[in-house]
């Protein structure tokens, strides 16, 4: 027990820890282990984030409780090179992991993987940071890979692009069946200016509410409105607009974009943008 001074928690992976025989590893007998190494186990085997320990030139692995998940049922895991668990993955992560032991760190977000931890190939997403762990000369001992693998999140979003998506499908096929409807049962009564008003009207507020439904029905931003309500002007170049990305609720946002409508398509009809050389600055 004295050699493991640095690992005194007598359940999971540090009971593991004590137990296994690092002898038969390239980090040799414990006793053996340079301080910064027994240091690092301590701090690792005390954490409850997800991580893992990979020293020397070997690519020994130890990890701790939390990071079990990551490594589902990969047997044998503990005291093995870091690019034997991870062999299906190495042609990818082997680079980042030479560059830690290069002395500089990485770091990814939502980063792509294709993993192999339940006897199948299995697409997962992965946050982490390869970490350089140095010797007291500073000399580079290994790395610490601390990681959350982020799987449902990232599907969760690609799952809520893909309703948006067809949300806005929907919804501009519905203002195409509305205008059908309303030529066929307002031409007879209206002109034709009367009726491509309309149009353009529910044109403008599905553009409103595609910019809505790129901020998650919740906001949108003015720049995104103005620029949307304000495409449809037939000579967008005659427009120089300048705004902010201030972030206003659905109701501001379908209101103002209805309202940049009109004042454009006034000022096409009546104003600056009638003349060929008019222009309109908005702030």
């Amino acid at each position: 027990m004295p050699k493991f001074r640095f690992a005194p928690s007598g359940a999971g992976m540090a009971q593991r820890v004590r137990e296994f025989d690092w002898s038969s590893t390239a980090l040799g007998d414990v006793d053996t282990w340079p301080s910064e190494l027994k240091t690092a186990v301590g701090y690792l085997l005390d954490c409850k984030f997800p991580s893992a320990i990979v020293w020397g030139p070997g690519l020994t692995t130890i990890y701790n409780d939390a990071f079990l998940p990551i490594l589902g049922d990969k047997p044998n895991t503990l005291g093995k090179s870091f690019a034997e668990i991870w062999h299906e993955a190495w042609p990818t992560i082997g680079s980042m992991v030479e560059q830690a032991y290069a002395g500089e760190a990485v770091f990814v977000e939502n980063f792509p993987l294709v993993v192999e931890r339940y006897d199948r190939p299995e697409q997962a997403y992965f946050t982490f940071c390869y970490s350089p762990l140095r010797m007291a000369d500073g000399s580079i001992g290994g790395m610490m890979d601390t990681v959350v693998e982020t799987t449902q999140t990232v599907d969760a979003h690609a799952h809520r692009k893909l309703l948006s998506e067809e949300l806005t499908h929907r919804l501009k096929n519905t203002i195409s069946v509305v205008q059908a409807i309303a030529r066929q049962t307002l031409k007879p009564a209206v002109d034709r200016e009367t009726l491509d008003t309309f149009e353009n009207r529910l044109n403008a507020l599905g553009l409103a509410h595609e910019a809505l439904t790129n901020g998650g029905w919740t906001k949108a931003s003015v720049k995104s409105i103005a620029e949307t309500a304000l495409s449809l002007i037939s000579d967008r170049s005659k427009i120089d607009l300048q705004t902010c990305n201030v972030e206003v609720g659905p109701k501001t946002a379908l209101s103002l974009s209805l309202l940049l409508h009109e004042l454009a398509t006034n000022a096409e009809k009546y104003g600056a943008l009638s003349q060929d050389s008019g222009r309109v600055k908005v702030r």
